[in-house]
C-alpha cells in the first residue's frame, strides 16, 4: 500500500534523515557528515585552539570540533550583546553503543583456523541483536605522513567482514535455550577470515612451520604493530592507500552495514541503527542551518543560536568531549568574550549570559511497546509519531522541572505544533539518564530533557516513526525563533 497523505509528506525529510543516519556510522563520522552539511550551508570553522579574538561577528556562522569526536556549531544575532542576550542551545550526542575494536586487536593464535579480532563493549547495548548481522568497521586511523607527522584519516569499510554467528541450537542444552546469556568477552568476538589460505589457495604443501617461519619474518616488533590482527592492518591500509608500516594507531567501532529503511504498511517508521541519537543530531543540525537561513532571522535576533552534539554520552558523558566536561561553559565565555571587543567578560556579566540561556537536552525516548505495556506508566505512554516527549522524574535523572516544562510546551503552542507528550518511568523499573543534568550542574544552565519516541533503544536497530522528526524539526526550529519571548513572558 501507499503512503497516507499524512504519512507521504514527512518522507523527503525522513529519506534526508536516513542518508544521514548511513553515513554516520560512528561518532567520528557523525561529526563530519554534519561539517559537510554546516559548510555547505555557509558554515565557518574556527580553530579550537587559536584564540577566537577578531575572528567572530554578528551575524557570522560558525563551528568547531573537540576530538573530532564532538561538535559545537552556532549562528550569532546582529543585535548580541555580551549580557544582553544569552545561548539558545540544542545539546545532544554523537556517539551510541557498539562494539570497539581492542587496542590489541589480535585474538586468534597461529594454529586456529577462524581468524577473530578482539572487541569490547562500549556503552549498554542489546549484544543479543549484534549476532547474525552483517557488520563493517569505521573511525579513525592514525598514520604517519611523509613529512614524519601524524595524521588523522575516517574510514569506513561498508562490507560484510565481520560477522558474530550464534551457537545452534541443536549444540544448546534445554537451559541455555530459556535464557540466551551473552558473555561479552567470549561471545562478541567477530570472525574476520578463515587463516586456512592453504585450503582457500590449494597450497597444502606448506607446513605448520613454514607458516610460523613466514610469521617471524613479516612481523614487525615496534610494541604496537606485533598486537595486531595482520589482515586487519592489511584491510585497512589497502583502503586508506597507505603502507601498513605507516598505520601507527587506530580507534575503530563496527557497525551494521543494513541502511536505514521506511517501514509499516503507509511507510509510517525508520528503522536504522544508531537512531539514539543521530536523530536528535540530525535533527539540531537541520534545524539551526534552515533558520539561519531565513532572511529575517538573525538580523532580528539579539541571542546566539547553539548546538552542541556531544561523544561519550553512552558511558557517563565524564571526558573532556563528554556533557560533563567544560566544552558549552568554554563556548560560552570564549564566544562572549570575542564579541566583547576581545576583552575578557566579568563574572557579572557571564552570569547574566547563563540566566538567559536555556538547553534543550535532546535525546530518544522510550514510546509505548504494545507488547510490553506492563512496562510503562499506564499515565505516560507516549506514542511514536504522537509528537515530542518530555522526560520527567522527581530524583532529577532528568533536568525537565515545571518551569523548564512550561517553557517548552508554551514554544510548541504558539507555534501551532502538536501538544507536547510525557514520559516518567516507573516506579519499579529503573530510570535512565541523559546530558540535561550534566550540562546544568556544568554551566547552572536552565534545561529540559526531552526527545522522539521510539522502541527498541539500544537495539543494533531501532525504530521510529516518521512524522515524528517532522515534529521535532519544528519544535526545535521553533525554540530558536520564540524562546526569548516566551521566557519574558513566564514568571520565573
Amino acid at each position: 500500500m501507499p503512503p497516507t497523505t499524512k504519512t507521504a509528506e514527512h518522507l523527503p525529510l525522513a529519506h534526508l534523515a536516513m542518508d544521514y543516519f548511513d553515513k554516520s556510522s560512528d561518532p567520528f563520522h557523525a561529526v563530519q557528515t554534519s561539517i559537510d552539511l554546516l559548510e555547505k550551508a555557509g558554515f565557518e570553522e574556527l580553530d579550537d585552539v587559536g584564540a577566537y579574538k577578531g575572528k567572530i561577528q554578528p551575524g557570522g556562522k560558525y563551528y568547531f570540533t573537540r576530538n573530532k569526536s564532538t561538535l559545537v556549531a552556532f549562528a550569532v544575532g546582529d543585535n548580541y550583546e555580551p549580557g544582553g542576550g544569552g545561548f539558545k542551545v540544542i545539546g545532544g550526542h554523537s556517539d551510541s553503543p557498539n562494539l570497539r575494536v581492542k587496542p590489541r586487536s589480535k585474538r586468534s593464535g597461529s594454529k586456529e583456523k577462524s581468524i577473530q579480532v578482539g572487541v569490547e563493549c562500549y556503552g549498554g547495548g542489546l549484544w543479543h541483536t549484534w549476532f547474525d548481522r552483517d557488520l563493517g568497521i569505521s573511525g579513525r586511523v592514525f598514520c604517519r605522513s611523509e613529512s614524519g607527522g601524524i595524521v588523522q584519516r575516517l574510514v569506513k569499510i561498508d562490507r560484510a567482514i565481520l560477522r558474530i554467528s550464534n551457537l545452534a541450537i541443536h549444540l544448546q542444552t534445554t537451559k541455555e535455550r530459556e535464557a540466551f546469556k551473552v558473555n561479552k568477552e567470549d561471545h562478541l568476538s567477530p570472525i574476520l577470515a578463515m587463516a586456512a589460505q592453504k585450503a582457500l589457495g590449494g597450497d597444502d604443501e606448506k607446513s605448520e612451520n613454514d607458516d610460523e617461519d613466514d610469521e617471524k619474518e613479516e612481523t614487525v616488533e615496534d610494541g604496537w604493530t606485533e598486537h595486531q590482527e595482520p589482515l586487519l592492518l592489511e584491510l585497512l591500509a589497502s583502503e586508506l592507500a597507505v603502507d601498513i608500516e605507516d598505520i601507527v594507531d587506530f580507534e575503530l567501532n563496527l557497525f551494521d552495514i543494513q541502511r536505514a529503511s521506511l517501514g509499516g504498511v503507509h511507510s509510517e517508521f525508520i528503522h536504522s541503527a544508531r537512531l539514539d541519537n543521530l536523530a536528535s543530531c540530525f535533527l539540531a543540525m537541520k534545524a539551526l542551518i534552515e533558520c539561519v537561513d531565513e532572511e529575517d532571522f538573525l538580523s532580528n535576533e539579539k541571542d546566539i543560536s547553539l548546538i552542541v552534539l556531544y561523544d561519550h554520552e553512552e558511558v557517563g558523558s565524564s571526558s573532556a568531549v563528554g556533557a560533563a566536561g567544560p566544552i558549552l561553559a568554554e563556548a560560552i565565555e570564549r564566544v562572549s568574550s570575542a564579541l566583547n571587543a576581545g576583552e575578557d567578560v566579568s563574572s557579572d556579566v557571564y552570569a547574566a549570559t547563563v540566566h538567559k540561556s536555556f538547553v534543550l537536552s535532546v535525546d530518544q525516548a522510550h514510546a509505548l511497546h504494545p507488547n510490553y505495556k506492563s512496562k510503562h506508566e499506564k499515565n505516560h505512554q507516549p506514542q511514536m509519531n504522537g509528537g515530542m516527549v518530555i522526560k520527567r522524574n522527581a530524583n532529577q535523572r532528568y533536568a525537565t522541572n515545571g518551569v523548564t516544562g512550561i517553557l517548552v510546551r508554551e514554544i510548541a503552542r504558539r507555534a501551532s505544533l502538536p501538544p507536547i507528550q510525557e514520559f516518567i518511568v516507573r516506579q519499579d523499573c529503573g530510570c535512565g539518564s541523559t546530558i540535561g543534568p550534566l550540562i546544568s550542574t556544568a554551566t547552572g544552565i536552565r534545561a529540559i530533557d526531552m526527545g522522539c519516541p521510539q522502541l527498541s533503544m539500544h537495539s543494533i536497530r531501532e525504530t521510529m516513526g516518521v512524522c515524528d522528526l517532522t515534529n521535532g524539526l519544528d519544535l526545535f526550529k521553533a525554540f530558536f525563533r520564540y524562546f526569548s519571548e516566551v521566557d519574558e513572558a513566564v514568571q520565573q
